[in-house]
């Protein structure tokens, strides 16, 4: 564990939500038994006699039931829905789950679950999961929380760097923190309050063991000749993780700070895997995937082409071709819904979206809400000019001075392109460079720690994207 934090296949998942994870699994596993037994009134046998051997049954279940959990953001760690809406998206989650397994079993029929079994187990994982989440909006849900999952961190600086820490603002970013302070080093500036100091008058180590320290975030603006290797290469070697201020935020937060790397910060880390194998997965899933999601959405791609020409007449057209960049910085037609006026850009030329904008018709705010504007893109993604999961394919004319003016732009490239992505989920729609360049540290994050998991992970999520209208304009 790191920082709070699982990795999995390179991913850093906190390690609460890792452990939400493990701990409602096994509820859903339980939970397929119980609905067994209470159908059958405690007789295991006739259960076991009825429906099958329990446990495959349970484990898929269990999977299913999650994989629709995890799909409504049930283990995002910045979920800040109360009582409510979480139970809501459990109940949805469930719903999901249950109608994949009605549809699976007809796929695979050896692990066929009836509906009156599939019934029970859902009312009862509901009753289950339901109260684990509800003792998390308790007083003393949330103290053995703290005891069991907060982090004790001493920050090491001062300046600059250590002020991006304490300039985190959300309580969900503090959620598995507990920031004991910051400890000044001779020579380093002050930014930070007087009140947020601690004095350390006596080795770093025997501070940190009398502080029940478990993590110590070097933020020092400068280190040559003033950080305390010794001191902290002691720190090290009796268990307590030292970690630099960019690696805390990509830790944390799922992104890598711009403003706090220095280039030998990616020649040095780990990172950047370039593998054939894993590239030709991820294009049979690509592949793949368009081919069944062109087979399901063509009835609603048909309704939304006659939806345009019925507004827009029948001479105009249909969808909208746009020169993007994508892998290497090649340039291609993206293909999507028109949801803009035809003179959209006529008079201004190349501009970013913007809420409320006046250029999207009425068909085209239906279509941009429920993303089905996006569509078309499947067919870019079958040519190979993109990819499902990858950075948001920018215009050439962005590219050009987001490159100039944003450190590291140009490095978003080396991947294809993307219909989803890691920085759409955890960031809102883009309209500047402000924003451009906020994405572009998830974008890093991708590229650092990509793999088939991370994709698929980004995949599952992306169901909450598209249901709930998150980031769309």
């Amino acid at each position: 564990m790191e920082m709070g934090t699982v990795r999995v296949f390179r991913h850093f998942i906190r390690f609460e939500v890792f452990m939400l994870m493990v701990v409602e699994f096994l509820i859903l596993v339980l939970t397929l038994y119980a609905g067994a037994l209470l159908r059958f009134a405690g007789e295991f046998a006739t259960a076991t006699e009825t429906i099958g051997s329990l446990l495959p049954r349970a484990l898929v279940f269990a999977v299913v039931m999650e994989l629709g959990m995890a799909a409504m953001g049930m283990y995002a760690p910045s979920r800040r829905e109360g009582l409510r809406g979480t139970l809501f998206r459990v109940v949805v989650g469930l719903m999901l789950g249950a109608v994949s397994i009605t549809v699976s079993v007809h796929i695979f029929p050896n692990l066929y679950l009836g509906r009156g079994d599939l019934v029970l187990a859902t009312a009862v994982a509901f009753i289950g999961i339901g109260t684990v989440r509800a003792l998390g909006f308790t007083s003393t849900g949330n103290r053995i929380f703290k005891q069991i999952f907060s982090r004790r961190v001493l920050v090491m600086g001062t300046g600059n760097q250590a002020r991006a820490i304490l300039e985190m603002r959300r309580r969900a970013d503090w959620r598995n923190v507990e920031l004991l302070g910051f400890a000044r080093v001779e020579g380093q500036d002050c930014v930070i309050p007087q009140d947020k100091i601690v004095a350390i008058n006596k080795p770093v180590a025997i501070f940190a063991t009398e502080q029940h320290i478990d993590v110590i975030v070097v933020a020092l603006d400068e280190r040559r000749n003033e950080c305390p290797v010794d001191q902290l290469l002691e720190c090290k070697m009796i268990g307590i993780d030292v970690i630099d201020t960019a690696t805390f935020f990509e830790r944390q937060f799922g992104k890598v700070r711009i403003d706090l790397l220095r280039p030998s910060h990616f020649i040095f880390s780990d990172g950047f895997p370039v593998s054939s194998f894993a590239q030709f997965i991820k294009r049979c899933i690509d592949v793949v995937m368009s081919v069944v999601l062109i087979s399901i959405t063509w009835p609603i791609m048909l309704f939304t082409a006659l939806a345009i020409l019925l507004e827009s007449g029948w001479g105009s057209p249909i969808f909208y071709r746009q020169i993007r960049v994508t892998q290497y910085g090649k340039p291609f037609n993206i293909l999507k819904f028109r949801s803009m006026r035809v003179d959209a850009e006529d008079e201004q030329g190349a501009r970013w979206a913007q809420a409320n904008d006046r250029r999207v018709t009425w068909v085209g705010a239906i279509i941009r809400k429920l993303r089905i504007d996006e569509l078309p893109q499947i067919f870019n993604v079958l040519r190979g000019e993109m990819s499902f999961v990858g950075p948001r394919p920018e215009r050439p004319e962005f590219v050009t001075e987001l490159e100039k003016t944003v450190p590291f732009y140009a490095n978003r490239h080396r991947v294809k392109a993307g219909i989803s992505g890691w920085a759409q989920l955890c960031y809102p729609y883009g309209s500047s460079e402000n924003d451009a360049r906020e994405k572009l540290q998830y974008d890093l994050y991708y590229l650092k720690n990509n793999s088939v998991f991370l994709d698929l992970w980004i995949l599952l999520q992306t169901v909450e994207a598209v249901l709930f209208g998150k980031g769309a304009r």
